[in-house]
């Protein structure tokens, strides 16, 4: 077998276009749209906050509508390794598409801080509540709780934050095309 030396070779390159960070709250399709539009550039990654918080294996506290300190902690520690991937990523020629539960301005402000100099693309996918829930009951994810209180909270505290897409009547492809569309 050929002996390979990765010396001298180089990881970063010319910096990626964009970052994506693609929010909005469960079922809103964050991950399914994440994946069609990382897949939709040369060289395109997928960072999903989930399997983020799934690292956790021990000690983890998923967050929840009563207030968990613990939770809202880890919740910012997955934005916080979100964001280094993206930057990683970014720094490689490669671009970065984090899909994450965000529906305050707190969470929000903390991601902006964390990908501060990164060409950042925030995009909101808010379908019409009815279309939430028929999503998640239709998936193989199982929610612990009915989180659709999140809605009105992304409503309200990101209002006029990034651009934002009523999926309920578009297909996952016409979702990603309107997104690459808006450029």
């Amino acid at each position: 077998m050929p002996e390979t030396s990765f010396q001298g070779q180089i990881v970063d390159s010319e910096p990626a276009s964009d970052v994506f960070l693609v929010i909005g709250i469960p079922g809103s399709g964050k991950s399914s749209v994440s994946a069609a539009l990382a897949r939709r550039f040369p060289l395109g990654a997928h960072i999903e906050g989930d399997h983020l918080q799934d690292l956790i294996v021990a000690g983890g506290h998923l967050p929840s509508p009563e207030e968990d300190l613990e939770a809202d902690r880890q919740l910012l520690l997955r934005a916080r390794n979100a964001s280094v991937l993206a930057r990683s990523f970014h720094a490689a020629g490669v671009v970065a598409v984090i899909d994450d539960v965000v529906v305050r301005r707190a969470h929000l402000e903390y991601y902006r801080e964390q990908l501060k100099g990164l060409p950042l693309r925030l995009i909101v996918l808010a379908p019409a509540a009815e279309v939430v829930s028929r999503r998640v009951a239709e998936r193989d994810k199982v929610l612990a709780d009915d989180w659709s209180f999140l809605d009105e909270a992304l409503r309200g505290e990101l209002a006029g934050e990034g651009t934002w897409f009523d999926s309920s009547d578009l297909t996952l492809e016409e979702t990603v095309d309107a997104i690459l569309a808006k450029g």
